[in-house]
């Protein structure tokens, strides 16, 4: 007998939250900053949101701090009348065992999905057939759905292909993966193979969104979602509505201003969404190694790379 498929990716734009850290020593998490962002974006009327992806600091939280921020944002959604928000939640380890328990913990916390990278410590070790036995190993014992998160620039170069997505995509626990690779020829070869009700493809930046859904992409995870949540959804309403012209015109103005994020990083972006929201800056930075955005030239350039959509977003509120 046929196994039970899981709960299907939902389409739309799900940005992964950033993770908002007080100025002080041990930088803990800075919950009134983190609940306002959060709000901000459920509030925008965003698909679903992450949590504790790359955008998030993943590599960073302990459980403990990944629960409280998805109880904090569902009850966040719960105040603004969206209760059923879905919640994806970035599970990071360098062994099955340590995933399989964060996929448990966070389904314990309320989350609906879990966002997972392939282990990369032992990156030497891990060929195609060992990629696909761990994907496969989580997916059997995860209590909630898992979407693959395929980021070789994290992953120490580790790609999963389509012939290993062919196979995962089968698998009833497996209902997407975040394309972070820029495979536009993957969203292709997936769609061909599966109806996104069974294996999803999403796109991994908002630059791409339209081509994606044009070859059968349900949406994106992207951090410019955090600043711009609503030009986002309107080129993904742009497409469903079939003003195919109009979604063009919107991305193209889009994947202009998304550089900045792409090249200004995880402190870039921090510091570009505190500015332009209003955000203390002393609860910008990331945690410590990661180097502060304190750079007058870079924070001048991306000021000015990210201000064009400014307008167009206060236009859709």
């Amino acid at each position: 007998m046929e196994a039970t498929r899981a709960r299907a990716f939902p389409p739309g734009i799900h940005p992964p939250s950033l993770t908002w850290f007080k100025d002080n020593a041990a930088q803990d998490i800075d919950w009134d900053l983190q609940r306002r962002h959060l709000k901000f974006l459920v509030e925008s009327g965003v698909h679903g949101v992450v949590l504790a992806g790359t955008n998030g600091e993943a590599a960073t939280l302990t459980t403990d701090e990944k629960a409280q921020l998805i109880r904090v944002t569902r009850e966040v959604a719960t105040e603004a009348n969206r209760a059923d928000l879905p919640v994806t939640v970035g599970c990071v380890g360098q062994c099955a065992r340590d995933v399989i328990a964060d996929t448990k913990a966070t389904q314990e916390a309320g989350a609906d999905f879990a966002l997972v990278l392939t282990p990369s410590f032992f990156h030497f070790a891990m060929d195609e057939d060992a990629i696909v036995g761990f994907f496969t190993e989580l997916a059997d014992a995860s209590p909630i759905p898992i979407v693959i998160y395929n980021f070789p620039g994290v992953a120490a170069g580790l790609d999963v292909n389509s012939e290993m997505l062919a196979k995962l995509g089968a698998h009833p626990n497996i209902v997407g993966v975040k394309l972070t690779c820029g495979g536009i020829a993957k969203v292709a070869r997936i769609k061909a193979q599966y109806d996104p009700q069974e294996f999803a493809a999403i796109a991994g930046q908002s630059d791409w969104l339209l081509p994606a859904l044009t070859v059968g992409g349900i949406g994106t995870v992207t951090g410019v979602g955090n600043l711009y949540p609503k030009a986002c959804i309107q080129i993904f309403d742009l497409f469903n509505e079939g003003k195919l012209e109009e979604a063009a015109s919107a991305q193209l103005r889009l994947a202009e201003m998304e550089w900045g994020f792409g090249k200004g990083g995880i402190n870039g972006t921090k510091w570009v969404v505190a500015k332009y929201l209003g955000y203390p800056e002393q609860s910008c930075h990331c945690r410590r190694p990661y180097p502060k955005y304190a750079d007058a030239k870079k924070q001048s350039w991306i000021t000015e790379v990210v201000k064009p959509l400014e307008s167009v977003e206060s236009s859709l509120r």
